[in-house]
């Protein structure tokens, strides 16, 4: 009973916020989507990894073993995936990237500090700093059949990721003034990433449900299975190995889905997946929890 109770207060709060975002948009309610996420991913997520990082009370020697934790995974994870496509014959540009990039922001941060506290964040927002690099570079090449790697040079969570690591590296802080100001702005992320999720999924025009579930199951199992081993390898400990299947196993972000849009992929049957596998996550992330809390 009471482990049921705390899985449910872990993961009431970021389905309660995603939903209030989903009746705000079917309330007729004006959302601007892209002008939140700008907001989210340029100011307040860096502010939330950066102070994050900053105060971390996980050893440096941690952080490196998460960070090459996660890359291996993440590795593996491209690779095996990549196989499947293949082997299904499933449109590459369409179904590789979503089922290799999990919502880390949207999903993943706010269940590490529910979950774990400031220890799982500090963790979470290694992982996710990883999963963006790999996303901005291969994953973009990936959807739009191009790009640049030095894009991701220009995004100001990769920035923070750094700076971030070197404040902790070196034992620097800011000064306090400097640092409730980043850690108030750096508190918006969580909440709006969860309501602009809801708004998002409001707002798709998914296809192909049925092949969605089907796929966001595979997914989850392979992703879980993977992080699972990865962590076992590098002899994580229970919370840095809890948070790296939570990352990795997160359903399929909205940014896959924009940028399907984008670079013109089937974007109703990536928007298929979102809802599929979000749907998913009710069941799956509950059940994860239920087994490391």
């Amino acid at each position: 009973m009471n482990l049921a109770l705390t899985v449910i207060q872990t993961v009431a709060p970021v389905f309660i916020l995603a939903a209030v975002g989903f009746v705000w948009v079917k309330a007729g309610f004006e959302y601007r989507v892209q002008f939140v996420t700008r907001l989210a991913m340029t100011l307040s997520v860096p502010c939330l990894i950066f102070v994050a990082l900053m105060k971390s009370s996980v050893e440096p020697s941690a952080l490196t073993t998460i960070t090459l934790a996660a890359i291996v995974a993440y590795g593996a994870v491209t690779l095996v995936l990549w196989a499947l496509v293949a082997l299904t014959g499933l449109d590459r540009r369409t179904f590789l990237a979503p089922l290799i990039f999990g919502n880390t922001g949207n999903l993943g941060l706010p269940l590490a500090l529910f979950a774990f506290g400031e220890t799982g964040l500090g963790l979470a927002v290694v992982i996710f700093a990883v999963m963006a690099v790999w996303s901005f570079t291969f994953g973009v090449w990936l959807v739009s059949g191009g790009g640049s790697p030095l894009r991701v040079l220009k995004e100001p969570m990769v920035g923070a990721t750094l700076l971030g690591a070197l404040f902790l590296w070196q034992g620097w802080q800011t000064p306090d003034w400097v640092t409730n100001t980043l850690q108030l702005t750096g508190q918006m992320a969580i909440p709006l990433m969860l309501i602009t999720l809801g708004v998002a999924v409001a707002r798709l025009h998914p296809s192909g449900i049925a092949r969605a579930l089907v796929l966001s199951l595979v997914k989850v199992v392979l992703c879980t299975a993977i992080a699972w081993a990865t962590g076992l390898v590098f002899a994580l400990d229970q919370v840095a190995l809890a948070v790296l299947v939570l990352q990795v196993a997160t359903p399929v972000a909205v940014t896959s889905y924009l940028l399907a849009e984008k670079y013109q992929a089937d974007a109703d049957a990536v928007a298929g997946l979102v809802v599929a596998s979000t749907l998913l996550s009710v069941i799956t992330i509950p059940l994860t929890l239920a087994f490391f809390l």
